[in-house]
């Protein structure tokens, strides 16, 4: 009975730490036009995006896609925003779990170019 115990511990202890996976934030921020951040490097694993809407004048948001990809059928969708950035304020994604590999990010609300985003 000890070790069935000791077992049934076990197993729940990994559940949780498997469900309680880190996601580190990765703070973007939007003026008139373009992002602050031009380009971006990332390790493989799990980030929020949060987007700050810099005095824009508009509601804004975030696109992620691969590189070359960039119609909305290939965008990653947890990236998108939880909600618009209303101006000077700020929103996030829900979890992304990105791969190895090239990707793209943008804004077609407030029209900015398309910045390179690496995980290596």
């Amino acid at each position: 009975m000890k070790k069935f115990i000791a077992i049934l511990f076990f197993a729940v202890g990994v559940a949780f730490n498997v469900n309680a996976q880190e996601a580190k934030t990765v703070a973007l921020e939007q003026t008139k036009g373009e992002f602050t951040q031009k380009a971006l490097t990332l390790s493989e694993g799990t980030y929020i995006f949060e987007i700050a809407n810099s005095n824009v004048g508009i509601d804004v948001g975030f696109v992620l896609a691969p590189k070359g990809k960039t119609d909305q059928a290939n965008h990653i969708q947890n990236a998108y925003v939880t909600s618009l950035v209303k101006n000077n304020s700020k929103s996030t994604s829900k979890k992304v779990t990105l791969k190895k590999g090239e990707y793209v990010y943008f804004c077609p609300l407030n029209k900015t170019p398309q910045y390179t985003l690496i995980v290596e």
